[in-house]
């Protein structure tokens, strides 16, 4: 049977209602968030469109059908998440940012916890979901053996309880609309700081509105506008012991499957904001002589520049499709193509931002085109989510490393 990368007709419809939808509705989000001073204010002020994004089915997508969800598979959730970034970043980074809060509870939750934790997720209510991944000491090193260093949150039992203490960052969504927290937060932490991750790594569910949660400050990113990222302090917070998803260690795993999750989602929202540099260039460039006799598109250089913009988009996009793919054949357990894409599509869209920049030339410095901002949102992608100098090469390099690594194997997919 032939590699077919036609999309199906559901498929296509969908890349339409995404694109209809990111039209009509993203492309407003910038003037929208554009007076407001704070990231709190600029994250608030996009929940109508989130909720926009609710109506519309996709908080339902992530979630499992015997959850009351409509379980969109990764290839199309690429699809759409691809035509949503192109418009903006904002509102889908608050979905990616729910769906990485959900992943441990749906990948490694009992059904007591699926039954308690993710129908309210179903819902047409717009509730946020939190990854509290990141140390303030930063996130690269969660699994290095030293007790010392690494993951220094720690949750220990009290009875029937976890109380939990630490400080992260860059945790999304986490403060809620509000200031008052998300629906729910999955937390990494340490359950004893005698020993190593591999013993003692866990990821405990603690809802938002929990006492000792405190939303310390907000980091004001450079891109990504509206999106929250704020640093919360747990102290003693309090949880009961069946809000733990597996094990104490079981966190290393279930770390490397979150992430599995995200890798390829970035590709297709880098793509998006790629998409969205190369219109506005193109357009330019047939539209505009710079003082000269003709368009600039007539120049032999800014010709093979599109072109060259144009190869890297499409290499990007089946890139991540292909990730997908695998990603769903596998039910999240290929390690290796989506970080690939993670990694190759982040540094990719910073290069073709820039030469988008580049082609426009000087205006494209200022506020008088959106290359300036998409360039604010692309820098974030290779640093972001598990960045790829820190945890994504070395996730790969292990791979590497292993006896019984086959390099073709991702290559030639899954067999039945």
């Amino acid at each position: 049977m032939a590699i077919d990368f036609d999309l199906s007709p559901e498929q296509a419809g969908l890349q339409k209602a995404a694109r209809t939808f990111a039209d009509d509705r993203l492309a407003l989000v910038e003037s929208v968030i554009a007076p407001f001073p704070t990231p709190q204010e600029r994250f608030a002020a996009i929940k109508p469109f989130y909720q926009d994004m609710v109506d519309a089915g996709f908080l339902k997508a992530l979630i499992p059908v015997e959850y009351g969800g409509t379980a969109m598979t990764s290839l199309d959730f690429a699809v759409a998440a691809e035509e949503l970034a192109r418009a903006d970043v904002n509102v889908p980074s608050a979905l990616l940012g729910t769906g990485l809060g959900l992943q441990p509870i749906i990948h490694f939750g009992t059904t007591e916890q699926k039954d308690r934790f993710l129908p309210p997720f179903s819902g047409s209510a717009p509730l946020l979901a939190a990854w509290a991944f990141t140390e303030t000491a930063g996130g690269a090193n969660f699994d290095t053996t030293d007790t010392s260093a690494g993951v220094q949150t720690f949750a220990r039992r009290d009875g029937d309880e976890w109380v939990i203490n630490g400080d992260k960052h860059f945790t999304t969504n986490g403060s809620g609309w509000d200031g008052n927290g998300a629906e729910l937060i999955s937390v990494l932490c340490r359950t004893d700081p005698a020993l190593p991750p591999q013993e003692s790594l866990a990821v405990i569910v603690v809802p938002g509105d929990t006492p000792g949660i405190t939303v310390e400050s907000y980091i004001d990113t450079m891109g990504h506008r509206a999106t929250a990222s704020p640093r919360i302090t747990f102290t003693d917070v309090r949880v009961p012991v069946g809000n733990m998803i597996g094990n104490p260690g079981d966190g290393m795993e279930i770390v490397r499957r979150t992430f599995n999750w995200t890798s390829a989602i970035i590709g297709a929202a880098c793509v998006g904001r790629m998409r969205a540099a190369f219109d506005y260039a193109y357009a330019f460039a047939k539209s505009d002589n710079r003082s000269g006799p003709v368009p600039i598109i007539d120049y032999q250089n800014v010709g093979y520049m599109l072109v060259d913009i144009k190869t890297r988009i499409e290499a990007a996009r089946y890139f991540t499709w292909k990730a997908c793919d695998l990603y769903d054949k596998t039910d999240g357990a290929d390690e290796e193509l989506g970080h690939m894409v993670k990694i190759y599509a982040s540094e990719l869209s910073v290069q073709v931002v820039y030469d988008a920049m580049r082609l426009v030339g000087v205006n494209a410095y200022g506020d008088q085109t959106p290359i300036a901002g998409i360039m604010e949102d692309v820098l974030c992608f290779p640093v972001y989510d598990g960045g790829n100098m820190g945890v994504r090469r070395r996730q790969l390099h292990a791979l590497l490393k292993r006896p019984d690594y086959d390099p073709m194997q991702s290559s030639s997919g899954v067999h039945v």
